[in-house]
């Protein structure tokens, strides 16, 4: 999708940004949230002008409105900050200064180093701990499987989990750390059932089952709260 303009909307006082982009495959204009619940986006079929998205956008101020007023505030990394850690939830403790170094104690995420690194070392604390566990996951799965896999990063996507490339790569959001283990279990078993089947078929699902996760429970769990993880950091 291309981005054609970046406006706001007004409603009772309030300023609201709205994202205006272009897909050609789509049919009819689309209002959705983003996925950080930064602001609101309308989707454009090709030929629709930009001045009709922007009258669709004004009718939906109210609805836009409540979206983002209900969406929860921002939690940065710092000290006393309360995060989830495979579904458990940990406070975050500033030790003091010094060499960079974090560690974890029961359920408290204990930082050393200067203030003003508190965030970058927790950032890349949890992106370590995601890799250690992705990858444990990624081995067991393809063991099952039968299927190797090619290389497996680590990104921070808005709008995907994971991903698997045609040469076997796979690709996972850090930020799947935060959520329980159940669903990163589904995540993981997700793309590398991707490694047999490209589709999503019923023979797909049928791979994912097979791995022993719980696809019901994880996917519910990923459309109430997995939006919320983009508010982290």
């Amino acid at each position: 999708m291309v981005v054609l303009d970046r406006r706001t909307v007004d409603h009772d006082g309030r300023t609201y940004p709205l994202t205006l982009r272009c897909n050609p495959r789509a049919r009819r204009l689309i209002l959705r949230i983003d996925s950080g619940g930064e602001g609101a986006v309308v989707t454009l079929p090709r030929g629709v002008a930009i001045a009709e998205a922007l009258a669709f956008a004004h009718a939906k101020r109210d609805w836009i409105a409540r979206r983002l007023d209900a969406v929860p505030a921002r939690v940065p990394f710092a000290d006393g900050a309360r995060v989830a850690l495979m579904g458990r939830c940990a406070t975050i403790r500033h030790e003091g200064s010094g060499r960079g170094a974090v560690r974890l104690a029961g359920d408290e995420i204990c930082v050393r180093g200067a203030p003003a690194r508190l965030s970058a070392l927790v950032t890349g604390w949890l992106k370590c701990e995601a890799r250690r566990a992705i990858l444990a996951r990624v081995d067991t799965a393809c063991r099952r499987l039968g299927k190797p896999a090619g290389r497996v990063a680590l990104r921070d996507p808005r709008t995907r989990w994971g991903s698997c490339a045609a040469n076997g790569n796979l690709s996972f959001s850090w930020r799947l750390i935060m959520a329980p283990a159940f669903v990163l279990d589904y995540v993981v078993a997700h793309e590398v059932a991707h490694l047999a089947v490209a589709n999503h078929g019923a023979g797909f699902w049928r791979i994912v089952e097979s791995l022993g996760v719980d696809v019901g429970a994880a996917r519910d769990w990923l459309g109430v709260h997995g939006r919320g993880l983009h508010r982290f950091g």
